[in-house]
């Protein structure tokens, strides 16, 4: 899979995507990260790429032409399977989202910046609007940081043991149980028993009522579908 990721402040990218889970992706070739800086189609010797709203108002608008001319070159046959907007005004995203995204082979990623980006650029352009929840940050950096990890730890060989994803909050609709390693004793708190009896039939069972059990503790609107 390879995702080009378009942004103003292509820095705040480094670390999130050069590490862990998305390093090795990138190692094993599976998965092909192209952080892209905006300003190298910015315009005039300042290389702008943003500027006054038409109509008044605080912030500033990223322009259409960098952004444009920017996909232009890294897209130019526009071959993508989506261009998607990071933007608090944008569906928010989920599980099945991710599930979905990760088997496509080309997302382009334009991170929004100042007051976002020319409305015009949305209505031509964008093909999948994507929010992170409901409040706003600086830009979409860290929300394209966020996608980019939730998709790409589910392209097959990225994880190490590859039902581990399977088994994750929210893939089959509820929360993962919980779960414990060594010792089995601290402190007077024991591991349940159940997990200790090498049943692996029993087991599977306590963790299905204990991920029902939790999901309608901390997240009843889960089982409201």
């Amino acid at each position: 899979m390879r995702i080009d990721i378009i942004t103003a402040v292509p820095a705040l990218l480094d670390s999130p995507l050069s590490h862990s889970i998305m390093q090795r992706a990138q190692q094993k070739q599976l998965l092909e990260i192209n952080v892209v800086d905006l300003r190298q189609y910015g315009h005039g010797k300042h290389k702008q790429i943003d500027d006054y709203q038409y109509g008044g108002g605080a912030g500033m608008v990223m322009m259409i032409e960098p952004l444009v001319q920017c996909l232009d070159d890294i897209d130019p046959d526009g071959k993508r399977d989506h261009l998607i907007y990071m933007t608090p005004d944008g569906v928010t995203l989920t599980q099945r989202t991710c599930n979905h995204l990760s088997t496509l082979s080309h997302l382009v990623i334009v991170c929004g910046h100042y007051k976002g980006v020319d409305e015009r650029f949305r209505e031509k352009y964008v093909t999948l609007e994507m929010s992170v929840g409901d409040y706003v940050l600086s830009g979409g950096e860290l929300p394209a940081a966020i996608l980019v990890d939730s998709i790409g730890r589910l392209i097959p060989g990225v994880l190490n043991d590859g039902s581990s994803a399977l088994t994750d909050s929210h893939q089959d609709g509820l929360l993962a149980p919980p779960v414990y390693t060594r010792p089995a004793t601290y402190d007077g708190m024991t591991v349940p028993d159940i997990l200790l009896s090498g049943n692996d039939k029993a087991i599977n069972e306590w963790r299905e009522d204990q991920a029902v059990a939790r999901t309608e503790a901390r997240r009843p609107d889960m089982l409201k579908d």
